[in-house]
């Protein structure tokens, strides 16, 4: 395999390997400590991370809030102080060594508070601030409040494009480097464009090129690519090493430190990706921040996918073919749908699908009476972790603090079910795994035919950082 060597990030020599970001709590302070310890770059995630009380024991995220103004306080507040708690854990594990990074999405709710409270509260024990899932035109400014390094991530050349003309180049000397992420195979949110199917991936080569191209041309020819998705062996992206059409390249591994012991996800969770085979990935579009994401097709996505399926049109008043009376919802209100889709509706409800829900899209959904009050208690009980949010219709922006749209209920509460599966613990794990989202890289099946892996051989993130670094 061609040898990587060092190169400048954040100030430090690094080896050219970062951690991806994964929350919720799923990139702590202990992994990225560990990572950086490695001289590789550390990143811990500040999206929903935890705290610990004197005990050493995990806060449980509870909110007691009337409001959902309120409940978003709480929010930040648990934000804010789980944030400092991970960044201190991760310096303390670095020792020295190594750079890290703080990674979040800009479209989480009062991202910029809680970066500021973390960086406040946590001085000088942050390297660089990555962030991906919108626009994050701010993040030049924020980073430069703070003199830190800041690392955007974009899925082409164009968004790239956008960030320096608005604001970017105003500060190119903390542009640390720019994380393209791959949107068929890094995991989490993608950031696919309106132009390109999600189903048909193109090729990351002379889509980074063109990244590359885009950077020349803002005089960032030194400025590292970050290549983040589908990184498994170094040796299968030995075309991009020391290349000079692509200019300086770092790695990103996102997927593969779950399967580390530093990793926290439950044992069912680190289990269940061993198992996975190829295609078991699935990119959808059910996230409530309106964004494509990847994640394992378990129960949780199949049942989103079901839920949806069993959606019809209907009209307030009879046009068309949608003549036929039909009554919804505990007043009886009268809409008017198709004479087919009353027989359909007759099959959902003899299988226990008798509780109708509207969309904001004029269509009805059918689910059971227990998952139309899960979903109408979690619509209720929402604490605005998105700046918007479809699924509860909540926005941080006054007076109103709403989007002005109808909730969407073929969606869900992300807060909910990631903090959910991150920390599924005793005998019940497996189901709480398998009823929860799952985020995932498109090769996570790649865990179950590396003979890296065998015999239930669980790397620490040193060892793994030693054979991605001497090849197979």
């Amino acid at each position: 395999m061609k040898a990587i060597n060092t190169l400048s990030m954040s100030g430090a020599e690094v080896l050219p390997l970062v951690e991806g970001g994964k929350g919720v709590s799923v990139s702590t302070g202990v992994s990225a400590g560990a990572w950086a310890a490695v001289g590789g770059v550390g990143t811990v995630s500040l999206v929903n991370a935890d705290s610990y009380d004197e005990q050493g024991h995990v806060v449980p995220q509870i909110y007691r809030g009337r409001t959902r103004r309120e409940r978003h306080e709480e929010l930040v507040d648990y934000a804010i102080r789980g944030g400092i708690a991970q960044v201190r854990i991760a310096h303390e594990m670095a020792g020295g060594r190594g750079r890290l990074h703080a990674n979040f999405l800009w479209e989480m709710g009062a991202a910029e508070r809680v970066i500021a409270g973390v960086l406040e509260g946590a001085p000088g024990l942050v390297h660089g601030l990555t962030c991906g899932a919108g626009m994050p035109y701010r993040l030049a400014e924020l980073a430069a409040k703070f003199g830190v390094y800041y690392y955007p991530i974009v899925s082409s050349g164009r968004a790239l494009s956008a960030l320096w003309k608005r604001s970017f180049h105003r500060v190119p000397e903390l542009l640390g480097g720019v994380v393209y992420e791959d949107p068929w195979y890094a995991g989490g949110h993608n950031g696919f464009s309106n132009t390109e199917n999600p189903s048909i991936p193109e090729d990351p080569y002379q889509r980074v090129l063109v990244l590359r191209q885009v950077m020349r041309g803002f005089g960032l020819h030194e400025t590292p690519i970050i290549m983040a998705g589908g990184i498994w062996w170094l040796e299968e992206w030995e075309d991009w090493i020391e290349n000079a059409e692509l200019g300086p390249i770092v790695f990103q591994f996102g997927t593969r430190p779950l399967l580390t012991q530093e990793s926290p996800i439950p044992e069912a969770w680190k289990q269940r990706l061993r198992q996975l085979h190829k295609g078991d990935v699935h990119i959808n579009r059910f996230s409530p921040t309106g964004f494509y994401s990847s994640a394992v097709n378990n129960d949780f996505l199949q049942e989103l996918k079901a839920r949806s399926d069993r959606q019809i049109a209907f009209s307030s008043e009879p046009q068309g073919n949608l003549t036929v009376p039909y009554s919804v919802g505990e007043r009886g209100r009268q809409v008017f749908i198709t004479s087919e889709d009353k027989q359909r509706i007759h099959q959902w409800e003899a299988q226990g699908y008798v509780k109708a829900l509207a969309t904001p899209d004029t269509t009805l959904i059918f689910v059971t009476p227990d998952k139309a009050r899960e979903i109408v208690s979690d619509q209720a009980g929402c604490m605005g972790c998105l700046s918007q949010c479809r699924f509860s219709n909540w926005s941080q922006q006054g007076p109103a603090y709403t989007t002005g749209h109808q909730a969407d209920p073929r969606s869900f509460c992300i807060q909910k079910t990631l903090q959910a599966i991150a920390h599924a613990d005793g005998p019940d794990q497996e189901i709480i795994v398998d009823h929860n989202l799952m985020f995932s890289g498109a090769n996570a099946w790649r865990f179950r035919e590396d003979p890296f892996y065998a015999n239930g051989f669980v790397p620490t993130i040193a060892q793994l950082i030693e054979r991605i670094m001497v090849g197979r």
